[in-house]
């Protein structure tokens, strides 16, 4: 898959039939907010902080993106998702004259720091054609000057509805679009030079819920994430420092990462200053979950307590990927190797006590104040309230089912495809049982026992848009007290996922 892709098609890879599944594969990260540059509203992956700051500016006062995806990286994180969003900021505009007019070039990415600079030239163009042009586009850092992409386009024109129009060929820019109306004669020769911006972009203001979320209809905003196939963690730092999202953009996101399958990082609000302050605040907000994981209290830099406490949403998200690599998501964050930065620790000190109410709240504690041993302690979701969601409290469990249902969806979306699927039932259930047989064997679960069944369902009525698989599936998840039984559908409509309340006993595998 690219690192940037276009409106307007989203690829989906289907796995072949009979192909391994994969355990797990690398988690990745989605962060949405504010950055200086860059794509809006494109999902671009970036797996680097040089690389984040290339393509969208590096930190910011305006936005706290930068500093997430720094705590990112530094905690272990390997790729994320940026997607960019602006509120009414606009692109630079460059004016090129012409003989008769100015032919006028827009910056597709809106903001102050993106720095387009463009020359004009007959280069190769005989002295008889007074029409025609070269066109040489670079966007350029605005700190050091150097330059970050080039496009040179050769044998323009300004004539309408002939090919070579200038007009139709920068619809394959990365940098700028015509702004209408064009002129009817060539632009200028600019001897060489390059000419920068008549007016620069702006950064617009400050996001709110809605431009968070965006439109599912436009592909904007948190639904820009439908151009990917895959994400695992969802987040969005904080609008300002002491602002985390409103209600509306948390429900949003909720709603939409358990359609996808992903767990919704959410950070705690500045104005908890201790213990009670968390628990209160998190009833009375009511978010009840299991894909919400959330924490108290934020953190300062060591020896730099005068400064507000920090989000750390972004380097819980980069320690659940590195964890996720290096042992499996149905391990706790709570052990060696797991810990915050050396130079972070907790910005209030949670008594045991205090911590126990905190975790039985869905709050995980971010405790101890040794160097390198600042820690997130609890393992817990947000799911409160039903008792099927009660065993999702539990977050390793619910991460393990996460990364077991999206597996076996990937892998088994070719069957919705053939025709014939009805008699690969033995394939799939063997397909199914060797991915289950190697998770058992990474210590995923709690003994050896599972249970992997499958019925072709709807499958016996091909007429039926809604034919389909249904497998059941029965474990026991490593530090778990209850065995956990699931129920996947997979069919043209979707691929569906129930928890099954009374399941068929277990039998070993071995």
């Amino acid at each position: 898959m690219s690192d940037e892709l276009d409106h307007g098609i989203t690829v989906t890879e289907i796995a072949p039939m009979d192909q391994p599944i994969d355990v797990p594969l690398e988690t990745t990260a989605a962060f949405v907010g504010r950055a200086l540059r860059g794509p809006v509203d494109i999902p671009v992956l970036v797996q680097s902080l040089a690389e984040f700051r290339r393509r969208f500016g590096g930190f910011w006062i305006g936005s706290s993106l930068g500093s997430a995806v720094k705590h990112f990286f530094s905690h272990g994180g390997k790729q994320v998702y940026i997607i960019r969003v602006a509120n009414n900021a606009r692109g630079a505009m460059i004016c090129l004259p012409a003989v008769h007019g100015v032919l006028v070039l827009r910056a597709i990415d809106p903001g102050s720091a993106e720095k387009i600079r463009v020359a004009v030239d007959y280069d190769g163009i005989s002295d008889e054609n007074n029409t025609h042009f070269n066109l040489t586009l670079q966007r350029v850092d605005q700190d050091s000057g150097s330059i970050l992409d080039q496009e040179i386009y050769r044998d323009l024109h300004c004539q309408c509805g002939v090919d070579g129009n200038i007009e139709d060929a920068l619809l394959g820019s990365t940098l700028v679009r015509v702004q209408q109306p064009a002129p009817q004669h060539r632009p200028m020769s600019t001897d060489a030079e390059y000419i920068g911006h008549a007016q620069s972009g702006t950064d617009g203001t400050g996001l709110s819920d809605y431009d968070l979320v965006g439109s599912a209809s436009r592909g904007t905003g948190l639904f820009a994430l439908d151009q990917v196939d895959r994400f695992d963690l969802l987040y969005f730092p904080p609008p300002q420092p002491e602002r985390v999202p409103g209600l509306t953009a948390v429900v949003a996101a909720e709603i939409y990462c358990r359609k996808r399958g992903a767990m919704l990082i959410l950070d705690p609000p500045g104005e908890w200053k201790n213990a009670a302050d968390a628990i209160q605040g998190v009833r009375s907000r009511a978010y009840a979950s299991p894909d919400v994981l959330s924490y108290f209290p934020r953190v300062y830099k060591r020896m730099d307590d005068s400064s507000p406490p920090m989000a750390v949403g972004g380097a819980v998200a980069g320690l659940l990927c590195k964890l996720d690599r290096t042992r499996g998501p149905w391990e706790d964050l709570d052990q060696q190797g797991c810990a915050f930065n050396r130079d972070l620790v907790p910005a209030i000190i949670v008594d045991a006590s205090d911590a126990r109410l905190l975790i039985k709240e869905g709050l995980n504690v971010i405790a101890g104040n040794t160097p390198g041993h600042t820690m997130l302690c609890g393992s817990v979701t947000l799911a409160r309230g039903t008792q099927i969601d009660e065993q999702f409290s539990n977050l390793t469990t619910r991460r393990l089912c996460l990364a077991i249902t999206k597996a076996i969806d990937r892998a088994t979306r070719w069957v919705v495809f053939d025709p014939n699927a009805g008699s690969q039932i033995d394939r799939i259930v063997s397909q199914v049982h060797a991915f289950m047989c190697a998770l058992c064997e990474a210590g995923a679960f709690e003994n050896d026992h599972f249970l992997v069944q499958c019925d072709t369902g709807l499958h016996n009525q091909p007429v039926n848009p809604e034919r389909g698989i249904t497998l059941l599936l029965v474990f026991h998840p490593a530090g778990a007290t209850e065995t956990v039984s699931l129920t996947l559908h997979q069919a043209v409509s979707g691929f569906r996922v129930a928890t099954t309340a009374f399941a068929p006993v277990c039998v070993d595998v071995a």
